[in-house]
């Protein structure tokens, strides 16, 4: 798809959850988004003072559906890289946490001195899981040990395990636990910054709506404030693991568009 040269940013949905564990529900989350964003409750103004419902220099872009059995990962990795030749940033919205993996694939190639901030309640190292190196809990094993970061820091982890530690130690990911977290350990980052969000990095006080919540974690005040504090260039970020089927009240939905939208206007502040 050609864009036009005035867009800044694209928002694309990845519709899938092939490679989740546990509790499917994730693919139904670019529409359940969108439809909360413009629902009329709240408006569409970031932080930093950008009026998203005025602004040009963004478009939707609807969503990709692949299929996990003919077109993981290199459908989403294809799509992604025709935004990025065009010079665009993307929000991506997931599905489960398996895109990042494919959507790096397709940055790396654009940015070779790539940083990652991930944030998280799970490091998502697992060298495999049920069998899975594709899994939602392995992107990252496949991002580093492919070489498509040049640094990983992760924050809000509070599920290491033995194996998970050394898959860390091994690729030098730095890592700010959840007991640890104070915003004055923000990192700064030395180049283009990938942010990518998976909601049960949240207490699940503020985002039961997830398939895999795990006590003690961050605040939403927390990760808008990481989001505000980056000062290099942000030029792509996902939200992911957000489970429609889990959030009867919307209110993690809420949140996620609360987030969307501080990250959309990360991406378009440069």
């Amino acid at each position: 798809m050609k864009i036009s040269n005035t867009k800044k940013a694209v928002i694309l949905g990845i519709r899938f959850d092939g490679n989740s564990s546990l509790r499917h529900g994730t693919a139904e989350a670019p529409e359940e988004i969108r439809s909360i964003l413009y629902n009329g409750i709240s408006n569409l103004c970031t932080e930093n003072g950008i009026d998203l419902e005025q602004d040009k220099q963004w478009m939707d872009a609807g969503d990709l559906i692949p299929d996990r059995n003919f077109s993981f990962p290199e459908t989403i990795h294809t799509s992604i890289s025709t935004y990025l030749n065009q010079g665009l940033r993307l929000l991506i919205l997931g599905g489960d946490h398996s895109i990042t993996y494919p959507s790096i694939q397709a940055y790396a190639k654009r940015y070779n001195e790539l940083n990652i901030l991930h944030l998280d309640a799970h490091p998502d190292l697992y060298d495999s899981y049920d069998g899975n190196r594709y899994s939602h809990a392995s992107p990252f094993a496949r991002i580093m040990e492919e070489n498509l970061a040049k640094r990983l820091v992760q924050i809000g982890i509070r599920t290491m395990n033995p194996h998970q530690k050394s898959q860390a130690d091994r690729f030098n990911v730095e890592i700010i636990h959840a007991r640890d977290w104070e915003i004055n350990k923000c990192p700064v980052f030395q180049g283009p910054v990938y942010l990518s969000i998976d909601l049960d990095v949240l207490d699940p006080a503020f985002a039961p709506g997830v398939s895999h919540p795990e006590p003690g974690g961050l605040t939403t005040r927390d990760i808008i404030s990481i989001i505000q504090s980056l000062r290099t260039t942000v030029v792509g970020c996902d939200i992911v693991e957000y489970n429609p089927r889990r959030d009867t009240l919307q209110i993690t939905g809420t949140v996620v568009v609360k987030l969307f939208k501080e990250c959309l206007g990360k991406l378009l502040e440069e």
